[in-house]
């Protein structure tokens, strides 16, 4: 839920989100929405990257800021779920920051 992404991203930070993604493939929750996420594959994923980033740029024109960061959580969350679906790391990504 976004009330539990925004208590989520209040408590962790960029590698410790990576850290709970990767724990939930290699523990695989019953009910848990990243392992389904997870079991879609890049297509899925990549799919519901394209839709965060929409709904990004829309909360960021036409929605509060809060609104725009909560899209943003929620972008950030998705493109680590990719992440751990091709085997990246965090520092796979910052050498090319």
């Amino acid at each position: 839920s976004i009330r539990r992404q925004r208590q989520m991203c209040k408590e962790t930070d960029f590698e410790d989100l990576y850290a709970i993604i990767e724990s939930r493939k290699n523990e695989r929750p019953e009910g848990s929405r990243t392992v389904e996420e997870l079991d879609r594959g890049v297509h899925g994923i990549g799919k519901k990257i394209v839709e965060e980033a929409a709904e990004v740029w829309m909360a960021c024109e036409y929605e509060s800021d809060e609104a725009a960061q909560i899209e943003m959580s929620q972008l950030i969350y998705h493109l680590q779920v990719m992440m751990v679906a091709k085997g990246f790391t965090p520092q796979d990504i910052y050498q090319h920051m």
